[in-house]
Parts: structure tokens; sequence; C-alpha cells
């Protein structure tokens, strides 16, 4: 039986390892923290629970997939629920509206302002549907592992057929002549860590997923969704190690050959590597006969990094559930001045921010039926645009986000009810997770960091080693890093046979 070592229990890791144990393999997965799910993880503090990252279930096939394929029903692993609506959102200061999935409620929302912008709505969503097809059909679902797997007319054409060179904001204006409306689709970039001014238009595939598969809740919030695949993965035999950090991947010659932890050699046959593709680069691919050519340090730091997070995890000893819903957005007054200031050096001046508020539907979040569970989050300049991150920065921040939440409908007395806090800088997201220059989503999908130039699943410069997560094709989000985890595990597959 051939063994595989994969590096990182993030969800990517996770779904290559159930496969690839599914399929015969020995898989053993190093963690360096302490528990399994990478940013999709979990702490407790004075009773309360807080998911650390990843909060909204878009696409739950997606979810279901990796049980399915292994012979088991998802539902005895996970349960999940939809949400209707799954979004309030508020604008210019006090005006509220929501997000929904449901059609007849988006018919009167975008008649409401004109029957054209519902006419407008209707054929952004023929056509993005159309291009969402494409991609996942020939982009999406495949991984890239030669110059020909891309640069052949079927794929070309196909390439075309996705109208990428326009913007996302710039692809939803052809469509929707109300400001307002295009803001309210377009934010939505922001999820994977892109500018919708810059973001290639086939990003608006985001809303599309929402108003099509709906948004849901997993019972026990995101982090039951990891235990669930680290459940899977261990019940087929794999193994996991946690609090155990991996210093380097080793080769002989051009050919994987396993790990070294604490100068300890650990054999494989094949290593995934589900640490973030920059920082493995630069950290773990340590071998001096192993040339990396465009993957070298100079060439990395020179990649375009994606935006970061500021997150307040806080519990209260009041409870505000009926004031907002599970979701909330507070969109920035100026929010084409918040987006631009997410791309320079500085914080922003007004900015967007996004409420998580999971003890409204699982009361398990909080220590008692008078408290409640908050988190918030703010997108922020990753480090290598913004590295100033020491105690007077995240006090002076921290009070004006609250500041900011305490307009919101019934939140005034926020602040003299936080019992327990917790805050997430860039730094954080960077000493936790290795995420190169703090970047919560990984590199920038830009035009020429995504398909086929993203970096591929298949390590093009090496034998038997390959990537999975944020960083690599197909990209950010956790449908698409579970995807990857697949794509990895097909890669290695074609290589190296379970019982050779």
């Amino acid at each position: 039986m051939k063994k595989v070592i994969i590096v990182g229990s993030g969800i990517g890791g996770l779904s290559a390892a159930i496969y690839l144990q599914n399929a015969g393999y020995q898989v053993e997965i190093y963690e360096k923290n302490d528990q399994i799910g990478g940013k999709m993880g979990r702490f407790e503090k004075e009773g309360f629970k807080f998911d650390v990252g990843p909060t909204i279930v878009m696409m739950p096939h997606i979810y279901q997939q990796v049980f399915h394929d292994t012979g088991v029903n998802p539902d005895d692993y996970f349960t999940m629920s939809r949400l209707e609506p799954f979004m309030d959102v508020f604008v210019n200061d006090h005006d509220k509206t929501y997000l929904t999935s449901d059609l007849t409620k988006l018919a009167s929302q975008y008649e409401s302002v004109s029957p054209s912008e519902f006419s407008g709505f209707l054929s952004y969503l023929n056509d993005i549907y159309k291009r969402y097809l494409v991609a996942k059909d020939h982009f999406i679902q495949r991984s890239f592992r030669k110059p020909l797997d891309f640069w052949n007319p079927k794929t070309l054409y196909n390439a075309l057929k996705l109208k990428t060179f326009g913007s996302s904001y710039g692809s939803l204006k052809k469509h929707l002549k109300n400001e307002d409306l295009v803001k309210l689709m377009a934010f939505q970039t922001l999820y994977i860590g892109v500018s919708p001014y810059n973001g290639p238009s086939i990003y608006n595939i985001i809303p599309m997923i929402e108003l099509i598969y709906g948004v849901w809740f997993i019972d026990g919030g995101m982090y039951q969704y990891a235990r669930a695949l680290e459940k899977r993965f261990t019940e087929l035999g794999g193994k996991i190690h946690l609090n155990t950090h991996v210093d380097q991947v080793t080769f002989n010659g051009k050919t994987a050959s396993g790990i070294k932890i604490a100068g300890k050699q650990i054999p494989a046959d094949g290593v995934i590597v589900n640490a973030d593709f920059p920082y493995a680069m630069n950290h773990l691919i340590q071998d001096s006969t192993l040339k990396k050519r465009k993957y070298q340090q100079e060439k990395i730091d020179k990649l375009e990094y994606g935006t970061s997070c500021f997150l307040l995890y806080l519990g209260t000893d009041k409870r505000y559930d009926s004031n907002l819903n599970l979701h909330n957005l507070k969109m920035a007054n100026d929010f084409t001045k918040n987006i631009k200031e997410l791309e320079q050096s500085g914080l922003p001046t007004d900015p967007s921010y996004y409420l998580y508020m999971p003890s409204k539907l699982d009361r398990n979040f909080t220590p008692n039926d008078k408290s409640e569970s908050i988190y918030i989050l703010v997108p922020v300049p990753n480090l290598k645009l913004y590295d100033n991150w020491n105690d007077s920065t995240i006090a002076q921040f921290r009070e004006q986000i609250l500041n900011k939440v305490s307009e919101l409908p019934g939140m005034a007395d926020l602040q003299s009810h936080i019992v327990s806090e917790t805050i997430y800088t860039p730094d954080d997201f960077k000493n936790k997770f290795n995420a190169a220059n703090g970047a919560t989503f990984g590199l920038k999908p830009t035009l020429l960091q995504s398909n086929y130039f993203r970096p591929h699943n298949k390590y093009p410069y090496a034998e038997h080693l390959y990537f999975a997560g944020s960083s690599v094709h197909p990209g950010a989000g956790v449908p698409i890093v579970i995807t990857s985890g697949q794509l990895a595990a097909n890669e290695l597959k074609k290589d190296i046979e379970p019982n050779d």
C-alpha cells in the first residue's frame, strides 16, 4: 500500500485525504495547530464558541459530494438548513434591504426600483449561468498538468466564452443601471479577496450561486463540517498528527520523498501540501537541487495577494438576535472609496463590515440563553500593503468598528455588554495559518492568477508533489477549496497506483 503525506488539515487537505484513503492509499495528515480545519477552525472562550473563518454556506451539494463519492450519506455526518432571506444589508446609514433567493421576492425588490431593473437582473442571471457552466465543466472541475491542457483550440475557445476580460463591476453595469443594486451584487467578490472593480467578471458567479442554490446554515456552525470530514477520514483508516510542525518537503532527485519534522525524515510515496502555496514555496520547498523557476522567492513575493480581514469575536451578556439576521452586511456610504482603500497603504476610513450571529439559530454558541455570540469581519489590506498592526492601531480600529456597529438597529449599548472579546488581525492569519502577507483568501484571483495561470495542483517542477488550498487552482471559497483537494487527489492517482 502506497503512503501519502498531507501537510495541513485545512478543508482542501481533508478532502484530498478522504478521496485517497478511500481509493486504497495509506494517508497521514500533519497539522501544526492543535485542531483540524485550518481557517475553518473554532475556539471557545468564557463559554462562548466562535467559528474562526468561513461562515456562509453556498453550493451545499459540493459540501456533500465527498461523502456521496465515498459511499456514505452526508446526513449521517452533518446537517444543514436553508436560510430565507439569507442576509440583511444596511446601506446609506439607515436604509435596510435583504438578500433573498426567492424569485417572487426578488421580482418585487427589483420592480420596486424599475421593471427594467428586473429585466436586467434576469439578463444577468441568464448570462452568468451560461458562463458558470462553461467554467465548471472546462476549468473549475479539471486541473492543468501541462501547457497543452490549456493551450489547445477547445480550451481557448471555452476560455473566450467566459468573457473574463471585463471587471465584475463593469459586467454588472451592462445589465443593471441602479447603482445600489449593482453594489449589492458586486460586493460579494470580497468573499474571495478581490475588488469588484478589477476582479474578472466571471466572479459574478458568486451572487448567482447564492440566488440559485441558496445560502445554508450547518447545524453547530462551520466547524461541524471540518469535524465531519475528520470523522469520515479517520473511519476510513486515515491518521492525523496534530501539533506537528513540518519543516520541509524532502526529495530524492526531482521526486518528493516525504517530509522532515524536527530533523527526522518521514518517508512517503507522494506528498500533498495544503499549506498556503506562497508559504510552501518559501519555507517548505528547500531542496537546493530542485529548481523552482517561476516560483523562486523573489517571484513569489511579486505575486498579487488578496485582501485580509480584521475580526472581532464578541461574547455579550445580552441577547441581540431579535434585531439582526444571522448574516448582516453594512456597506460603506462611499463603497467605491472603501474598495479602493483596500488596495492602498492604510486602513479604510469608512469600512464596510459583515456581522454574523450564529447564536440566533444555535444557542450552543453561548453559555446561556441571555447571551450572544457575535462575529464581525472587516475587509482590510493585506500585510504587503499595510503592516502596522500594533496595540495602538488595533485599539483605535476596534473602537471605530464598534462605534459603527452600535449604529445598527438595537445595538446602541453593545459595548457596555461585551464580556468576552478576541481580535484577529492580518498578523494572526500569517502566524496561525501561514497565510502569506496575511492574505486571508490567498493569492488574488486576477486574470493572470486564475485557471491555468494559478499555481497548479500538480507541481510542474517535481514528481509526486501536489497542492490543494485557496492559493492554487481552482481558487478561494470553501466549495472551490474542497474541489482543489479532489483535483490534487486525482492528479496523484494518475502518477501513483495505491498498491504498486
